[in-house]
């Protein structure tokens, strides 16, 4: 059997759901206020205006967005019915196919990021001072590293 928490592990963990579960909540009803945009769709919109030429692999996405592919090929479908992006061969292998940005998806991106930064900032980021920040980077970032790696291990790869 699985050892228990002891009671500090147990009360961070407790914090942490609760928090980031409110926190996530509060900037998605935001968002939609301010946009109508979901945060998924915003995170879509927010990769694809950073990615170069404003295009990714449908699998790359996916991976970033941590969806499964019948998650992203809804997300996508929707948005694109909404003008947001395309949907186009891989120039390079016809068999694939990447997201693209529209202008109007990025025009939607940019009406929506300085609501979103705000309550991003009302809601996170202007209550935790330097330290705190610089802790929660890493701690995030070294989770990430670890549940990337994880998730890698545990993926059949075509060649085994």
């Amino acid at each position: 059997m699985t050892e228990s928490l002891d009671a500090p592990r147990l009360a961070a963990w407790r914090a942490y759901i609760e928090a980031s579960q409110r926190l996530f909540t509060r900037l998605e009803e935001d968002l939609r206020a301010d946009s109508a945009l979901s945060f998924a769709d915003y995170h879509v919109l927010v990769l694809l205006s950073e990615a170069p030429g404003q295009r990714l692999r449908m699998g790359e996405l996916a991976s970033r967005l941590v969806f499964s592919p019948s998650r992203l090929t809804y997300q996508i479908s929707t948005m694109r019915r909404r003008g947001l992006v395309a949907r186009e061969a891989c120039p390079d292998d016809r068999r694939g196919s990447e997201a693209v940005l529209t202008a109007a998806g990025l025009l939607a991106l940019r009406e929506a990021a300085p609501h979103h930064l705000r309550s991003v900032r009302a809601h996170l980021m202007d209550d935790l001072d330097d330290a705190e920040v610089a802790c929660l980077t890493r701690i995030f970032e070294r989770l990430g590293r670890r549940l990337r790696a994880d998730r890698d291990a545990s993926t059949p790869h075509p060649d085994n």
